[in-house]
């Protein structure tokens, strides 16, 4: 039986002395937004955090809006739901939207090789929509089960919008024109029904964010100089991974203290 987690990978470590492109991925360069400790552990020294499991109804949601959406995408008509809520846009066709959308760390994604950091970012959109003016709409999927109407408040909002920001550069960088405005398509699973019955209902809503870009371009300065730097650096404003490390370290110094009158590390 195989182990879920790997602690020490070999694959993908970033070298000062490689010559080679270093493949960056969005959720990698949001990791180094929460907390750059956690990220060099990872893209450095090859111990990363602990994967969650996979959110199985999550990607079910996923699959069977892309598969919705792909329907009008063929026939090159809106969408009811654009309709709804007045969005001018119908579903964008091209022979790589599948590639695009595959979050394969090989191949998949949308692709751009930065040449001031020589990282080869890329991220895997959920869909892609476009305007009249030809101007590409970045969508994500976003499935939950809220007592509350789902917005793009708080912490977790701008991580969603930092998210919906990378890829619009991905897409600029690869010479597209691309729209500000990108949509949240957000499933809210219902708990007001009577009854399961063997179906869950859902209520979905779509939600704008205008997005911005121009950070992006420094972070991956910032990244380039932390990996080069050759030590660690400080954790990130309340990184649980991190407060649980330092905890547990203290807690097993301190019984090996107890026990044998030393320490354990």
């Amino acid at each position: 039986m195989s182990k879920y987690y790997n602690a020490n990978k070999t694959k993908n470590l970033y070298d000062p002395k490689g010559k080679e492109p270093f493949t960056l991925s969005r959720s990698k360069i949001d990791l180094f937004m929460q907390c750059p400790r956690c990220f060099y552990l990872d893209a450095r020294l090859g111990t990363g955090r602990p994967p969650g499991f996979p959110l199985t109804l999550n990607v079910a949601v996923d699959h069977l809006l892309k598969k919705e959406f792909d329907i009008h995408r063929a026939k090159k008509t809106a969408h009811p739901m654009m309709q709804t809520y007045g969005i001018d846009a119908v579903p964008f066709e091209h022979t790589e939207l599948g590639k695009w959308r595959e979050p394969d760390f090989g191949r998949g994604g949308v692709r751009y090789l930065h040449k001031p950091t020589n990282f080869l970012v890329y991220g895997a959109v959920d869909d892609i929509w476009v305007n009249p003016q030809g101007e590409l709409i970045v969508v994500d999927y976003k499935a939950t089960a809220k007592a509350t109407t789902p917005n793009l408040d708080g912490d977790l909002g701008a991580q969603y919008i930092r998210q919906m920001e990378v890829y619009q550069w991905l897409l600029k960088n690869n010479d597209f024109k691309v729209s500000k405005t990108g949509y949240f398509v957000y499933v809210n699973g219902r708990k007001d029904v009577e009854a399961f019955d063997g179906k869950l209902e859902f209520d979905v809503i779509v939600l704008p964010a205008e997005g911005e870009t121009a950070w992006i371009e420094s972070v991956l300065e910032k990244i380039k100089a932390t990996l080069e730097g050759g030590k660690l650096p400080q954790s990130g404003d309340d990184c649980d991974y991190c407060d649980y490390k330092n905890a547990a370290f203290k807690k097993e110094n301190e019984a090996a203290k107890e026990k044998e009158g030393g320490t354990l590390f």
